[in-house]
């Protein structure tokens, strides 16, 4: 699977973009504030249909224009066309000239991991961040699981508006209740059957970027502790107080811990920059076996913040992503890019929402 053309309008500092890719390793370089990191941000978007940082359609639109487009031709089994417009008036989405109506009918036909400082939020960030982390990846590998997490997220909002209401309406409460229960106890289950399966891939890949043997483990901390049905039962009180729904899997969280210690806690930075990277290498580990092939590789400028030891921890991604004829997009200054990363790189030149090839590649050792 790869990204064989992109197209933009409008987009953050994108006017007008039309690039065709090949597959391999793509070098984006280019100063700061030009623009590298948004083309990473277009990209992901067509994957999952979310910023990376975190922002609303209203932040992807260019300063004074009323709407963004992003357009790609993706090739894998066979070619699919995306088209994507979004204005605070209007939106769409279209795969191959029809309108998508489902997700599931969607997300899998471009996957992306993307590597980048908002990384470290998965390490010292909210128990959302790492829930919506869990929630990607069981989507991207467990078709039933997005409309399974969709259904559960109704069920709870209209729930909590039930409960927001002066007067209390006791069987509407109980009917979205009992669709709460069972979806929630299904989406408990994928998770922790989920958990012990990625933390070992997590360790090793830990291990690979710090040289050491340190054990990392992923524990899932599920806030209801056996029975669904009778903790949120017993959970009236404190919901009549705060009206709101006070348990269940939007209130999960997976625990990261090194050598049997909160790495929230106890890991030194460099312990907690270390672990962010590796989740992200076992996420593209994870993906490429579910599927068997590798994931787009979108890494925002983190290499020149890494020592040798730690960018080497990449190279049997990058290896395995050119023997697969997939893609790596790579942003870079021109004087901290890492040269001994890939065999191969086409290079681009990135500059005020301008993208131009440069006329060589560079061979690495």
């Amino acid at each position: 699977m790869y990204l064989a053309h992109l197209r933009l309008r409008d987009f953050r500092n994108y006017a007008r973009l039309d690039a065709d890719f090949a597959p391999g390793i793509h070098l984006l370089l280019g100063d700061n504030a030009q623009g590298k990191t948004n083309l990473l941000e277009a990209i992901y978007l067509l994957a999952t249909l979310r910023s990376f940082r975190g922002v609303g359609g209203a932040h992807m639109v260019r300063h004074e224009h009323k709407g963004y487009f992003v357009g790609a031709t993706i090739v894998g089994q066979g070619e699919q066309e995306i088209k994507m417009y979004w204005s605070p008036l209007a939106r769409s989405l279209s795969l191959n000239g029809q309108a998508v109506r489902r997700l599931t009918d969607y997300l899998g036909v471009l996957r992306a991991v993307v590597f980048c400082t908002e990384d470290l939020q998965l390490i010292k960030g909210s128990a959302r961040i790492r829930r919506r982390f869990g929630d990607l990846l069981l989507s991207q590998t467990y078709p039933m699981y997005l409309p399974l997490l969709q259904r559960y997220t109704q069920a709870l909002r209209s729930r909590n508006a039930l409960l927001k209401h002066p007067m209390l309406d006791a069987m509407a409460v109980e009917s979205f209740s009992r669709e709460l229960i069972s979806t929630g106890e299904e989406l408990i289950r994928l998770r922790r059957d989920w958990a012990p399966r990625i933390s070992p891939i997590a360790g090793l890949a830990y291990q690979r970027i710090a040289g050491e043997t340190e054990e990392v483990r992923i524990e899932y901390l599920p806030s209801v502790s056996e029975d669904f049905t009778v903790e949120l039962a017993q959970s009236r009180g404190r919901e009549r107080v705060y009206r709101t729904t006070v348990i269940g899997p939007h209130r999960d969280d997976f625990q990261l811990l090194l050598n049997g210690r909160s790495v929230a806690q106890f890991a030194s930075e460099g312990q907690k920059r270390t672990l962010a990277i590796a989740l992200k290498l076992a996420q593209a580990e994870y993906l490429t076996a579910a599927h068997g092939a590798p994931p787009l590789l979108l890494i925002d400028d983190i290499m020149g913040e890494l020592d040798a030891t730690r960018r080497s921890a990449f190279l049997p991604l990058l290896e395995e992503a050119h023997a697969a004829r997939g893609q790596v997009f790579m942003t870079a200054t021109e004087h901290r890019w890492p040269e001994e990363l890939g065999r191969e790189l086409t290079r681009w030149e990135v500059q005020a929402g301008m993208l131009r090839p440069l006329s060589y590649d560079v061979r690495g050792p």
